[in-house]
């Protein structure tokens, strides 16, 4: 009996670590180039990796909506999204929004990030913030429980 608990509790704990080493936890990220995140979730696409959003994901990071399948991502009680429309530099260093970039990465979201924004006035140059229950009704809730994310 005891060999058997001993292998077992080994093999738990060889799964819990590949398991950790299998997130990618975002927290605190304001966003950036388009292009950069696009090349950056591309990438991460491909890993099979989870994304846990532990924090602010806000403009530009939002777009990993769209680049990572929602049964990858998975939120915790802080997540919160930030989204508006996607400007360039104008003159004077004044932000005009970008049209053609905000409706690309629109309708890049899955279909209920869309009707949420869309419920909101869709993508301006205010942002608008989705967390809690909102978003935990959009993606699957995960849990910090020691090293490793639990998803529900």
């Amino acid at each position: 009996m005891k060999i058997i608990a001993l292998l077992l509790a080994s093999t738990l704990s060889i799964a819990c670590a590949s398991q950790s080493q299998a997130v990618v936890r975002i927290a605190n990220d304001r966003g950036g180039l388009i292009q950069r995140y696009l090349d950056r979730y591309d990438e991460l696409k491909g890993t099979g990796q989870t994304v846990v959003i532990d924090g602010l994901c806000a403009s530009a990071c939002t777009i990993l909506l769209a680049k990572i399948p929602s049964d990858r991502v998975c939120v915790t009680e802080r997540a919160n999204l930030a989204f508006h429309a996607a400007w360039d530099l104008g003159a004077g260093g004044r932000h005009v929004t970008n049209r053609e970039a905000t409706r690309m990465i629109y309708s890049m979201y899955p279909a209920p990030v869309r009707s949420w924004i869309s419920g909101r006035g869709g993508l301006s140059p205010h942002t608008i913030f989705l967390r809690g229950a909102q978003l935990q009704t959009i993606f699957a809730r995960c849990y910090l429980d020691s090293a490793v994310f639990l998803r529900s």
